[in-house]
C-alpha cells in the first residue's frame, strides 16, 4: 500500500477533478497543510502517515500490556488494518482508511514482534532463528508486494491494488487464528506487573498532554514547531513523557538514546524518501520501457527491497567472517559511521544521475548504484543501532525502549514528508544534494556522539 501510495495521491487522488470527493481532504489541505496542492500535499500528508505509524505501536503496546492483552490487541489491529486497506479502494473515504490504518498498525506492529520472541525462553539459541525467520518474511514481501499490488495498480486500476492489500490482510489474519493453538498461553497478571516496572504511565501520559498543549500554544508565533505539524509535536510529547515517566537511575541511559534518534532520522532520510519524492522523479524521469513495454514505476522498491535483503545477509556474513579471523570488528556506533559513508555515495549517485540527465530519460544504471549503495549503509545503521538501543536499555523497560526506537522511523518519515514537498519547486541535483548533506550531518551526528556519550554508554550498558 505504501509503494502506491505517494503515486495514487499525485497521478489520481489529488487532482483538481478529483480530489473535491474526498469526504475531509479540503478541509484538511487548509487547516493543516497551509492550501498545498499537488506533489507538496502529497509529500506532506505521506509524511504525517508514515511517521504516523510509527509512533502508534507505543500506544498499541500499552494497551496490549495493561488492559487486552497481546493476541487480542493483535487480532483487532489487523482487522482494522484489513478495513483501512479495503477503505482505500473509495476514494471518497481516503482519510479514514489513512486513520484505520495508523490506528491498526499500532495495534499490530509491536505485538506481532512479541509474540515472535515469546515462541521460546530467554535461554532457548532458536528464539534468534525465529525472528530471522520473522524478518526474511517480512522482506521477502517487501520484494513481491510492488510486483502484484503495483501491477494491480498501476496498469488495471488503483483500487485493485489497494483491495488486494485488503485480501491479503484478510488471509494473514486466518492464518495467524488458524496458528492460534502453537502460541504461549498469556500470563494478564504477569504482563500487567512487568509493565509497570520501572516506567510510570500515568506520568508519561501527562507528561506528553502537557508538552503538546504547550507546543500547539507556541506553534503560531515559533515557524519550527508550527512546520513539525500535529504529528511532530505528539511524537515530542511523547518522547519527553517517556523520558519523565522513567526511574532517575535510567534517565541518563534513556537520554542517551534519544539524542541518538535525531542523528539516526538524518542518516535515514535519503532512505525513506524512496517511496516519496523519488518514486514521483522516477516516475516522471527514469526509462523504465523495456521492448515496448512500460514496467510500473513500483517495481523500483521492488529493487531496493532486493538489494536490501541481498546487502543485511552480506554485511552480516562480512562482519562474521572477521570475527571469526580474530580480526577488528567496530562497535555500533562505528559501524554506523561506516554506514553513513555508503548513505552518502547512495546520496550523491542521484545526485550525478540528476546532473548528467540532458534531453532524454535517465538509465537505470546510477539509480541501481543507488540502491547498492545506500542498502550497504542501511544494512550498517538501523539492525546495528536496533542491536545498541536493546543493549543499553534498562532491563525493565527493555520493551518500551524498543517503542522508543521506532521514533527514529517517526522523525524521519515527519522530515521526509517536509522536504519531500521542495521537490516541485527546486532543482532535481540541488534536492538530492539536501539529502547527501543529511547524510554528511548524521555521520557528523555519529561522530560527535561516540566521542562525546559513546564510551560511557559502553561502561553503563
Amino acid at each position: 500500500m505504501q509503494t502506491l501510495l505517494v503515486l495514487y495521491m499525485v497521478k489520481y487522488l489529488l487532482l483538481p477533478e478529483h480530489i473535491g470527493g474526498v469526504v475531509g481532504l479540503q478541509w484538511i489541505q487548509g487547516a493543516l497543510y497551509d492550501g498545498k496542492q499537488g506533489q507538496p500535499l502529497a509529500s506532506a500528508i505521506f509524511g504525517d502517515y508514515s511517521s504516523l505509524v510509527y509512533l502508534t505501536p507505543i500506544a498499541g503496546g500499552l494497551i496490549a500490556d495493561r488492559f487486552l492483552g497481546r493476541r487480542v490487541t493483535l487480532i483487532f489491529g489487523a482487522v482494522v488494518m484489513a478495513i483501512g486497506h479495503f477503505l482505500m479502494a473509495f476514494e471518497g473515504l481516503f482519510l479514514f482508511a489513512l486513520l484505520s490504518l495508523i490506528v491498526g498498525v499500532g495495534l499490530f506492529k509491536g505485538n506481532i514482534a512479541s509474540q515472535v520472541g515469546e515462541l521460546y525462553g530467554p535461554k532457548d539459541l532458536r528464539r534468534a532463528m525465529a525472528f530471522q525467520i520473522f524478518y526474511i518474511a517480512i522482506n521477502v514481501s517487501v520484494i513481491l508486494a510492488p510486483l502484484i499490488s503495483g501491477t494491480l495498480g498501476e496498469k488495471v486500476g488503483w483500487h485493485y491494488g489497494f483491495g488486494t492489500a485488503g485480501v491479503v490482510m484478510v488471509a494473514g489474519l486466518f492464518l495467524y487464528l488458524k496458528a492460534g493453538p502453537w502460541l504461549p498461553a498469556e500470563n494478564r497478571a504477569e504482563q500487567k506487573a512487568a509493565s509497570s516496572a520501572g516506567m510510570n504511565y500515568a506520568v508519561m501520559l501527562g507528561t506528553a498532554a502537557v508538552v503538546v498543549v504547550v507546543l500547539r500554544l507556541l506553534a503560531p508565533s515559533v515557524a519550527a514547531i508550527s512546520a513539525a505539524g500535529i504529528s511532530g509535536q505528539v511524537g515530542f510529547g511523547v518522547a519527553m513523557g517517556l523520558l519523565a515517566a522513567v526511574g532517575a537511575a535510567d534517565r541518563p541511559r534513556l537520554l542517551a538514546l534519544l539524542l541518538l534518534i535525531p542523528i539516526l532520522a538524518l542518516s535515514m532520510l535519503t532512505n525513506q524518501e524512496i517511496f516519496n519524492a523519488y518514486l514521483v522523479w522516477a516516475d516522471e524521469q527514469f526509462q523504465l520501457t523495456f521492448f515496448g513495454t512500460t514496467l510500473p514505476t513500483s517495481y523500483m522498491i521492488t529493487i531496493d527491497a532486493a538489494l536490501s535483503f541481498s546487502m543485511l545477509a552480506a554485511v552480516a556474513l562480512f562482519w562474521k567472517w572477521r570475527s571469526d579471523k580474530g580480526a577488528w570488528e567496530p562497535d555500533e556506533i562505528g559501524k554506523m559511521i561506516i554506514g553513513s559513508f555508503f548513505v552518502i555515495a547512495g546520496g550523491l549517485c542521484l545526485w550525478f544521475a540528476a546532473t548528467t540527465q540532458g534531453s532524454g530519460k535517465i538509465g537505470l544504471f546510477w539509480p541501481v548504484m543507488f540502491h547498492l549503495f545506500n542498502s550497504i549503509g542501511f544494512s550498517h545503521i538501523m539492525p546495528v543501532s536496533l542491536a545498541l538501543f536493546t543493549k543499553v536499555a534498562p532491563r525493565a523497560i527493555v520493551a518500551t525502549v524498543v517503542g522508543i526506537y521506532y521514533l527514529t522511523f517517526f522523525t524521519a518519515n515527519k522530515t521526509v514528508g517536509i522536504i519531500g514537498g521542495w521537490y516541485s519547486t527546486m532543482d532535481t541535483p540541488s534536492f538530492w544534494l539536501v539529502h547527501v548533506a543529511t547524510a554528511a550531518a548524521g555521520l557528523v551526528g555519529f561522530v560527535l556522539f561516540k566521542m562525546l556519550v559513546g564510551k560511557r554508554l559502553e561502561q553503563e550498558a
